[in-house]
C-alpha cells in the first residue's frame, strides 16, 4: 500500500529520510476509497479493527467487513440528506461506529466534525452556528442527548439528528420541542438500499475534517483539514510507529480529540495494521495494562501522563512481552519518567510533537537514538526553523519559537485555515510561515527540546524560564507523581515560579512546610537554582484537557482569582 503514495519506502538514516522522503500525490485523493477499500480488495481478511470495552465485549472485523458496513453507513446517511460539504458533528466517545462513520463520511465528501462528550449546551451551540453543522451523530447518553435538546433551539442549522442507542428500540428524544426529531441509528442503518458513490468526487484541497481547539483565550478556534491530511499521516504510522501489517496497535485517546486520528485511524492503517481500541469510562493503569497483556499489542502510544501512572505500578506483574514499540506525545515527555519505563521494560520511548493544526512535525523515528526529553528531528515532509522575536533564525542553544516554513506550496497535512476566521489566519500564518507559538531549542546534533507555549514562559526577576524544565526537576524526585509549572504574579521579581504538585500515595501524608523546602532544594540541585518554585500547592490531581495535556491556564486563572 505505501508504495502507491511515496517513491521510496523504507529509510535507513535521518539522511536518507530527509532526502528521499517523496509523496505521490494521487487527484481526487479520498482516504475511506484510495486506502481502506484498497486494503478490502487486497487482503480481504486481514483484521483492520480490534475492539473491546470495559465490559468485555468485543469486535473483531476484517477489511473486508469494514467496507462492507462503511458502504452501508454511507448509504443510509445519504438517505438522511448528507453529502458533500455537509458539515456533520459527531459525539461517540470511543464506540466501535466512530470509525464505520468517519470512512462513510469521507466516502460521501463529508466535512466531519469530532467533538468530546464533555460539550455542554454553549459549545454545542457554538460550534453548531460557528460551523453551520447540519447533522449531528452521537452516542445514546443522557448528558449528551440532553445537551444537544438544549443547544436546538439555538441552532438553525441542524436539520438532522441521529443516536448510536444500546437498546435499537428506545427512540428517545421524543419531547425535543423543535422540528427535527432523532434518528436511532441501529434502528435504521441496515434497511438502507446498496451504496452507491457519489459521481461528484471531492478535490484534495476540499475540506474533510475540521477540529475546535482550544487556545489560550477567547473560544475555540476550527481547525480546518484538506483530504491530503489523512495522507499526511502515512508518516505517523508507518514509520514514527514503525507498524507494519501483523502490528497491534494502541493509542490512548478520545475520539473527541486530534490524537485519534494521528493514532487510531490514518496512519495505522496505510500501514496495514490493525487498530485495537479499549473503549473505557475512565482510565485505570492497571487495567490498560491487562488489556496489553490479554490481546498481545505490540505498539503503543500514550502521552506522558499515562505512562507516569503506569510507571507506577508494579510492571512485573504483567506480560508484557507482546510489546515491540512504544511513543508518545500530546505533552513533553519528562527525561525521568523516560528512564523509568526504559528501566522497567527495556523498551525506549521515541517521541513526537505535532498540533492539531498539523500531523507529526517533529519526531523520533526508528533510524535514531532517542534523546530522553527530545522532540526529535524535523519530520522531512516539514520545512522546520526556530525563530527569534525579530524573526531571524535561531542558533542552536538558543531559544525560539518552532514554525513551519511553507512557502507557496502547503505542506501535506498542515491545515488549511481557521475556518471563518481570516484575521486568525493571517496571525498565525503568514509570509508564507505559520506560527505555532510553541517554544523550543535545538541541540548540536540537530535534536529539538521543548520549552512552552510562549504564553506559558515564566519571566523572573530578568530571567526567561520555560514551565517544561522545571518540571523535568521535580519530576525527578520520588514524591512527585505529576506537576505542573506557572508563573504569578510579584511586586519585585516581575514573576515568581510556582509548582501545582500531585504527591504519590506514600508521599501525601507528609505534604506540608518539610516537603515544600526538600522539593525547592532539590529543584536547585538539578537544575539552575535561579528555577526554583517559590511556591509550591499540592493537590489531588491536575486540571487537564480530555487529551490529558495540563491546562495550566486553568491554574493561573484560579491563582489570578
Amino acid at each position: 500500500m505505501v508504495e502507491r503514495f511515496l517513491r521510496q519506502t523504507s529509510f535507513t538514516s535521518v539522511e536518507d529520510y530527509n532526502k528521499n522522503l517523496e509523496f505521490i500525490i494521487p487527484e481526487n485523493f479520498n482516504f475511506a476509497y484510495d486506502v481502506m477499500d484498497a486494503w478490502a480488495e487486497e487482503k480481504p481478511d486481514g483484521l483492520a479493527l480490534l475492539w473491546t470495552n470495559d465490559e468485555g465485549a468485543e469486535i473483531r472485523t476484517t477489511f473486508a467487513q469494514l467496507k462492507k458496513e462503511t458502504d452501508q453507513a454511507a448509504s443510509y446517511l445519504q438517505t438522511l440528506g448528507i453529502g458533500k460539504g455537509d458539515p456533520v458533528m459527531l459525539i461517540l466517545k470511543r464506540r466501535y461506529e466512530w470509525w464505520v462513520v468517519m470512512l462513510a463520511l469521507h466516502k460521501l465528501g463529508a466535512v466531519v466534525i469530532p467533538a468530546t462528550h464533555m460539550l455542554t449546551k454553549h459549545d454545542i451551540v457554538y460550534r453548531n452556528t460557528r460551523a453551520s453543522v447540519k447533522a449531528i451523530i452521537c452516542v445514546d447518553d443522557a448528558y449528551v442527548t440532553g445537551q444537544i435538546k438544549l443547544a436546538l433551539p439555538e441552532s438553525p442549522t441542524v436539520e438532522v439528528l441521529v443516536k448510536v442507542s444500546e437498546n435499537s428500540q428506545d427512540n428517545g428524544g421524543a419531547e425535543i420541542t423543535t422540528d427535527v426529531q432523532w434518528h436511532n441509528w441501529h434502528d435504521e442503518w441496515l434497511q438502507a438500499p446498496p451504496f452507491v458513490r457519489p459521481a461528484e468526487k471531492n478535490s484534495n484541497d476540499d475540506t474533510m475534517l475540521m477540529y475546535f481547539t482550544s487556545g489560550t483565550s477567547g473560544e475555540p478556534k476550527m481547525v480546518a483539514h484538506d483530504f491530503l491530511y489523512a495522507m499526511g499521516h502515512l508518516t505517523t504510522g508507518v514509520f514514527w510507529h514503525n507498524l507494519h501489517e501483523g502490528s497491534l496497535h494502541l493509542t490512548v485517546a478520545d475520539t473527541g480529540w486530534g490524537k485519534a486520528v494521528w493514532g487510531k485511524f490514518y496512519g495505522q492503517w496505510f500501514a496495514g495494521a490493525t487498530v485495537f481500541v479499549f473503549d473505557h469510562e475512565k482510565f485505570n493503569a492497571d487495567t490498560l495494562l491487562r488489556q496489553i497483556e490479554k490481546y498481545h499489542v505490540t505498539s503503543f502510544c500514550a502521552p506522558p501522563t499515562i505512562y507516569r501512572f503506569m510507571i507506577r505500578e508494579d510492571l512485573s506483574r504483567y506480560d508484557l512481552s507482546s510489546l515491540e514499540y512504544c511513543t508518545t506525545a500530546g505533552e513533553a515527555l519528562n527525561p525521568a519518567v523516560f528512564d523509568k519505563f526504559f528501566e522497567k521494560t527495556g523498551i525506549r520511548m521515541m517521541e513526537g510533537f505535532g498540533q492539531t493544526e498539523t500531523t507529526m512535525t517533529l519526531g523520533t523515528m526508528p533510524w535514531m537514538n532517542p534523546k530522553p526529553g527530545s522532540m526529535g528531528m524535523p519530520n522531512a515532509q516539514y520545512n522546520i526553523d526556530l525563530l527569534r522575536a525579530d524573526g531571524t533564525s535561531c542558533e542552536d542553544g538558543e531559544k525560539g519559537e518552532i514554525v513551519v516554513r511553507a512557502g507557496k506550496n502547503k505542506p501535506i497535512g498542515l491545515f488549511k485555515e481557521y475556518y471563518r476566521d481570516e484575521e486568525l489566519t493571517r496571525e498565525a500564518w503568514h509570509d508564507g510561515i505559520y506560527h505555532t507559538g510553541d517554544m523550543a531549542w535545538r541541540d548540536e546534533d540537530g535534536y529539538y527540546w521543548f520549552e512552552g507555549r510562549i504564553d506559558d514562559v515564566i519571566k523572573s526577576s530578568g530571567y526567561r524560564i520555560g514551565p517544561f524544565e522545571v518540571e523535568s526537576a521535580l519530576m525527578t524526585h520520588p514524591a512527585v507523581v505529576e506537576c505542573a509549572i506557572t508563573g504569578v504574579p510579584d511586586d519585585i521579581r516581575g514573576m515568581v515560579v510556582k509548582a501545582t504538585v500531585v504527591l504519590g500515595r506514600e508521599w501525601k501524608d507528609r505534604a506540608g512546610d518539610e516537603l515544600i523546602k526538600e522539593l525547592q532544594q532539590h529543584v536547585k540541585r538539578v537544575t539552575a537554582p535561579y528555577k526554583y518554585p517559590r511556591i509550591i500547592e499540592f493537590v489531588d490531581e491536575l486540571p487537564k484537557t480530555i487529551s490529558g495535556k495540563i491546562r495550566r491556564v486553568e491554574i493561573r486563572k484560579k491563582d489570578a482569582r
